[in-house]
């Protein structure tokens, strides 16, 4: 059974960094495979804001906030991050992490097939 745990969230105040992480049970990083982290606010629909790909080793960077905030993983570790930069009131949102075990071109939540269930981001201006 695959598990994703979200942690890191919290208050950051704007123009600096937080740095999210997922810890991914159960899930098997093969040649192939997707992750990426989606937000939502309330009022809002869900976005995909980062997602990283990779395909018998090269790297492959989709999702709206690319350039700014950026995905990564640790397969030894089953660990996945979000590294968020310059950050803004409107990035204050709830922030998931998603996985797939395939290749998708698209930073889209539904194509992800496991998902956690968030950490709470709140930048103040």
């Amino acid at each position: 059974e695959v598990q994703l745990v979200e942690s890191g969230g919290g208050l950051v105040q704007a123009g600096g960094s937080l740095r999210l992480s997922c810890a991914a049970s159960g899930f098997t990083f093969g040649d192939d495979y997707t992750v990426g982290w989606f937000r939502q606010a309330p009022g809002k629909e869900r976005e995909g804001v980062s997602c990283f790909s990779e395909r018998h080793g090269a790297p492959f960077y989709t999702g709206l906030m690319k350039g700014r905030f950026t995905t990564s993983s640790d397969i030894h570790k089953n660990m996945i991050y979000l590294q968020m930069n310059s950050v803004e009131p409107d990035d204050t949102a709830v922030y998931s992490c998603g996985v797939n075990p395939t290749l998708v071109t698209d930073c889209n939540y539904h194509d992800m097939n496991y998902w956690g269930e968030g950490t709470l981001v709140t930048v103040s201006s």
